[in-house]
């Protein structure tokens, strides 16, 4: 910068000596110039020749520029575009965007009135409605004014840039009032202009699943993997709940081949999802091929053991003896070992074979270490199946009557608590949020096949007294089976998923 500025005033001297010079030497110089103009003449020396061309050309310079600014006006006038009216333009330019930026600071104050005021002034200026209309719209929202927003939002359906803006406001204003089916119109066009935008998917994904429409919902799912909207893993799981629910549909119209078919596709999709391995064993069993039904239930059972599973093995083979059923369980049994579910499954089935210490070593130390109603009722089963004296069996049902019910469906978004598996939580209307686990509090009911309390364990019950039963006794309702009905009263009825042995 210093060499620089040295050599800008080194050239700035050296100019001042060479005009001096030229000054000197035309000075210096003999002769002139003679203009002669009719009858007047002017003689004129060097240095006074150079001044006066100099001047001239000035003058010629002033002008071209008088000539073009009345040109410019002309063209003003006329409406045509020049420096003049670029120059305005600019003035309005800047007080429009000046006018924007304050109704966007409106706005994210909550200064609803002020950013349509902001915003009026900025479309005065700048006519991009495009822009200010959104603001508009935002603040007549923020205000209360559903019917200028909704104007609004029409105005922007004209522009094809804003159009997916536009119909995007209106469908939202139309969930809020509980239009659902113009709602879910408004979002399949929208998805249909931006198939990327996440939320509009989603809310069509929600809004096709609350209105039953499995294979609209499908094809929707489908695009969003397809546009990378949607993780592939993630989409092939919710495609497997869409398809369970597209059979079960197909089932109840009575149309059991395509549904046995869409029952199965479902289990392909989602090995691990339950209620999908329980509908496609259904249908594998309506083919009469137990194998495959075997197979589906096995690997579902491995993911995750659940009662229904267990409910669904059982009626594979509904007339088998105790102990046949004990032995073919193990294909089930030999897969998660330790979780609480096969352990509390193989207590049932060695209840029901009358092999109470076979059953006391099978739920372990169960009882103590997870207490749920399911397996204190078991235990207390088993205790009375070897004799056990009637205070450790009360002690047993007490326990079990303030337990826990162990793992239901809970909703994961809202801790809802479902009695079945459902794909939209029926309290918040998330979809595919539920999941198998021990809810935070409370309970809807128990599930499996051991849903017994002392009416099924107890002796012969003497007379009624005449005093009203106590609020613990009135609790107290004889469960019903799950897994199968059994036939006759006895030992048999503490595992009900089996029927008692052949008298």
């Amino acid at each position: 910068m210093m060499l620089w500025s040295l050599f800008k005033i080194i050239l700035f001297v050296a100019l001042i000596a060479v005009a001096a010079l030229g000054a000197g030497w035309l000075m210096e110089t003999g002769g002139g110039v003679r203009i002669a103009v009719g009858a007047q003449e002017f003689n004129l020396g060097a240095l006074q020749a150079a001044i006066v061309f100099v001047l001239f050309v000035l003058a010629i310079w002033l002008l071209l520029k008088l000539i073009s600014l009345l040109t410019a006006v002309v063209h003003f006038l006329n409406g045509d575009e020049t420096a003049i009216s670029r120059y305005f333009d600019r003035n309005r330019e800047r007080k429009g965007y000046e006018a924007l930026a304050d109704g966007l600071m409106a706005l994210a104050s909550g200064e609803e009135r002020a950013a349509m005021a902001k915003a009026a002034r900025a479309e005065k200026f700048l006519h991009r409605p495009e822009l200010t209309n959104l603001i508009t719209a935002q603040a007549a929202e923020m205000a209360g004014d559903r019917k200028k927003a909704e104007d609004v939002y029409k105005r922007l359906l004209q522009d094809e840039r804003t159009r997916f803006v536009g119909i995007r406001g209106i469908m939202k204003q139309k969930l809020e009032a509980g239009d659902t089916e113009t709602a879910m119109k408004l979002a399949e066009k929208a998805f249909a202009l931006k198939p990327r935008h996440v939320e509009t998917g989603d809310i069509l994904l929600a809004l096709q699943a609350t209105q039953s429409d499995w294979s609209g919902a499908r094809k929707t799912l489908g695009a969003k993997v397809k546009t990378g909207a949607l993780p592939k893993d993630v989409g092939k799981r919710r495609d497997a709940v869409l398809a369970l629910q597209e059979a079960k549909d197909i089932f109840d119209e009575g149309n059991s081949i395509r549904a046995r078919e869409a029952a199965i596709e479902a289990n392909k999709l989602s090995p691990d999802l339950i209620p999908g391995a329980v509908l496609a064993a259904t249908s594998y069993m309506e083919r009469d091929n137990p194998r495959y039904a075997t197979r589906v239930l096995t690997k579902a059972w491995q993911a995750q053991p659940h009662p229904d599973l267990a409910a669904a093995f059982a009626a594979i083979r509904p007339d088998e003896t105790p102990e046949e059923r004990l032995k073919r369980f193990k294909a089930l049994t030999k897969h998660q070992k330790d979780h609480p579910e096969t352990r509390m499954l193989l207590a049932e089935l060695h209840i029901a074979n009358e092999d109470y210490p076979a059953a006391r070593n099978a739920l372990g130390d169960l009882a103590e270490t997870d207490p749920t109603q399911r397996s204190l009722t078991l235990m207390a089963a088993i205790e009375r199946g070897e004799g056990g004296d009637d205070d450790t069996v009360r002690a047993c049902l007490t326990r079990a009557v303030t337990a826990s019910r162990g793992p239901q469906w809970v909703c994961d978004k809202c801790n809802q608590i479902h009695a079945d598996w459902v794909p939209v939580c029926e309290n918040c209307g998330a979809f595919d949020t539920l999941s198998w686990k021990v809810p935070p509090e409370g309970g809807a009911r128990i599930h499996g096949g051991a849903e017994m309390l002392p009416l099924l364990v107890s002796k012969p019950a003497p007379e009624a007294p005449d005093t009203p039963p106590t609020e613990a006794e009135a609790e107290v309702e004889p469960p019903h089976a799950d897994y199968a009905d059994p036939d006759d009263a006895g030992p048999a009825q503490f595992a009900p998923e089996v029927e008692g042995k052949p008298k």
